[in-house]
């Protein structure tokens, strides 16, 4: 059997969380669109940006802690929105917030989670974010809002890239449901999960708690992409984002940004951070990876709101490499579901120790003790983007 103790990286985690949760859900998490071209570049293009290693350096006193959005953090790290989390662990929404509640750093709920706003906030004691799709139900959308602000929410994360779904080969092929239909395929697949089964056998949440109930036409949910076309707004735009902005009051992040000209419409509509992001190679394949679109946007409205960057995050050494290139926050989805997948709630917290350990000694061996000095002199030049002048 795997033990915790001898997860020594990512990947490690990602190979026990693949023999453990079903296909379906694992694909789900662990996949893009079409080609998968741009979920691929989204991690490769990481690794081609190499370090510059300092040496006789006091390298004593180090500190990786941030502000996001006003909130303080261990490091500049939040939990990414994920949909389906609670199916690759039982309850595992839960048990990823309290494993980032004793890190240190934000957690945020998926719109398409299995546990509810409500789940959360009983489970946990530190505020807090919600993600939010914008749907057709403008009513069941004021009402969600209001829910996020009764749990004390402390931020609200707009998806702007998900009006219609990208094609997901894996998804499709699997019959993506949640909880799983019966069928005999699913059936013997699930035959070698009995640690995933048990789990599930031990809580009510299979579905997504923050929709059922709350959301007109949601009682269908035998085709995910089928219902998510149905439902999610194609008409979404800077208006509705407005409208989403008076809703909500509070501190606003935009996700999915990948274009200077989006970026500015952003700072213009009053976003507190931006997230570039391509939705994990997601939705449109072909799309240049995250940390390639990163530089541009920085340079462009880097002074006037906070720009983040997700996507092909998979080591301490990534968050480095974002931060020197001028994001001022991450998020990481793919390595804390590959954590709760192989151990719960322990190993999202492996993963979260892994990435905070890598990224401090990378940052020592670079040279600095605290990341608030760290920028891209660290960085070989030639070996990352730069901003193509317009």
């Amino acid at each position: 059997m795997p033990s915790l103790e001898k997860m020594t990286c990512i990947e490690d985690l990602r190979v026990v969380a693949q023999r453990r949760v079903p296909r379906m859900f694992y694909d789900y998490a662990d996949s893009g669109s079409w080609t998968e071209g741009t979920y691929r570049a989204n991690e490769s293009d990481f690794q081609r940006i190499e370090f510059r290693q300092r040496v006789a350096v006091n390298m004593e006193g180090r500190s990786t802690a941030a502000t996001l959005v006003g909130q303080k953090a261990a490091m500049p790290v939040a939990i990414a929105p994920v949909g389906l989390t609670g199916m690759q662990w039982a309850d595992g929404e839960i048990h990823a917030a309290k494993a980032a509640e004793k890190f240190g750093i934000p957690f945020t709920l998926s719109t398409m989670s299995i546990c509810s706003i409500e789940d959360i906030a009983e489970h946990t004691s530190a505020p807090f974010w919600f993600q939010l799709y914008m749907m057709r139900d403008r009513d069941a959308m004021a009402r969600m809002i209001a829910r996020a602000k009764d749990a004390k929410c402390s931020a609200l994360v707009l998806t702007l890239d998900l009006q219609v779904i990208g094609q997901r080969h894996k998804d499709i092929r699997n019959g993506l449901t949640a909880p799983p239909r019966p069928t005999i395929a699913n059936l013997v697949n699930l035959m070698t999960k009995p640690r995933w089964c048990l789990g599930m056998a031990g809580t009510r949440r299979h579905t997504f708690r923050n929709l059922v109930g709350h959301v007109k036409g949601v009682s269908d949910m035998s085709s995910l992409a089928a219902w998510t076309n149905e439902q999610f707004d194609p008409r979404l735009s800077w208006a509705d984002v407005d409208w989403v902005r008076q809703q909500w009051g509070g501190k606003l992040i935009l996700k999915g940004i990948m274009e200077v000209e989006d970026a500015r419409l952003a700072a213009e509509h009053g976003a507190d951070a931006i997230v570039v992001s391509n939705h994990g190679g997601r939705q449109l394949d072909g799309a240049p990876s995250s940390i390639r679109a990163l530089p541009a946007i920085v340079d462009a409205v880097g002074e006037r709101l906070e720009v983040w960057v997700d996507g092909g995050i998979r080591s301490g050494q990534d968050v480095l490499r974002a931060w020197a290139l001028g994001a001022r926050g991450t998020m990481i989805g793919r390595a804390m579901v590959y954590g709760l997948g192989a151990f719960g709630e322990a190993g999202v917290a492996k993963a979260l120790s892994v990435i905070h350990k890598e990224l401090d000694v990378s940052m020592a061996f670079c040279g600095h003790t605290d990341i608030q000095t760290v920028d891209r002199s660290i960085l070989v030049p030639g070996s990352y983007p730069v901003a193509v002048p317009s």
